[in-house]
């Protein structure tokens, strides 16, 4: 099971500045841009609780759709306008695991599908035949972590490995008692490579090696 931003797509700067300036864009005022105060640190509910915070629930679908709607224009633009990169070896990492027989894929990211789509594309990653659960499933990392796991058609005895690169997402693993691998150096964790150079060692924290 894979992350996206900051795991699979050198993406984290813009698309935070994106996001941040969609929530503007509608709303006329900025959101705090301090994720871990967040309860749910994903597109929905970081928006969510800003939401709550300011007692605009009542207009939270609307809200949301126009949020929405700002943010993936703003990710079109930005791909467009500028080269954007996979993490180091990504993408060939991604292929070496679709081509193997005895591992089901998924993806979980807490951004919208939409914008986690229109990354993907613009660094050539081929997510075709690769169930994707996100924002747009539920508010929650951990929920969103369990649609992705039921959309692989894994079995309850087969090992779960997420790949992330936050600190929300260790804490994730560990509420659902998923492996855990991170990728970078945004948290602490026993388990990590800098980025999929290391085919050996993302595939060995897999136990394919």
């Amino acid at each position: 099971m894979l992350d996206i931003d900051g795991t699979l797509v050198e993406s984290f700067n813009f698309d935070e500045e994106c996001y941040l300036n969609a929530v503007f864009e509608v709303l006329g005022h900025r959101i705090d841009s301090d994720w871990r105060q967040y309860t749910h640190v994903t597109d929905s509910g970081i928006l969510h609780q800003h939401l709550k915070t300011r007692g605009l629930l009542h207009l939270q679908e609307r809200i949301h759709f126009k949020v929405k709607e700002t943010f993936v224009a703003n990710i079109g633009r930005h791909v467009e306008q500028h080269s954007i990169s996979e993490i180091k070896g990504a993408r060939l990492f991604v292929e070496q695991l679709k081509a193997r027989s005895d591992v089901s894929l998924s993806i979980a990211t807490g951004g919208w599908e939409e914008t986690a789509r229109i990354k993907l594309e613009a660094v050539g990653l081929d997510v075709t035949g690769i169930p994707i659960a996100s924002s747009n499933d539920h508010f929650s990392r951990t929920e969103i972590m369990r649609i992705a796991l039921e959309k692989a058609l894994v079995k309850p005895h087969q090992k779960v490995t997420y790949f992330g690169d936050g600190e929300w997402d260790k804490k994730a693993c560990e509420k659902l008692g998923f492996n855990f691998v991170l990728v970078g150096n945004n948290a602490i964790h026993d388990k990590a490579i800098s980025d999929f150079d290391d085919l050996e060692g993302a595939l060995n924290y897999i136990g394919l090696v």
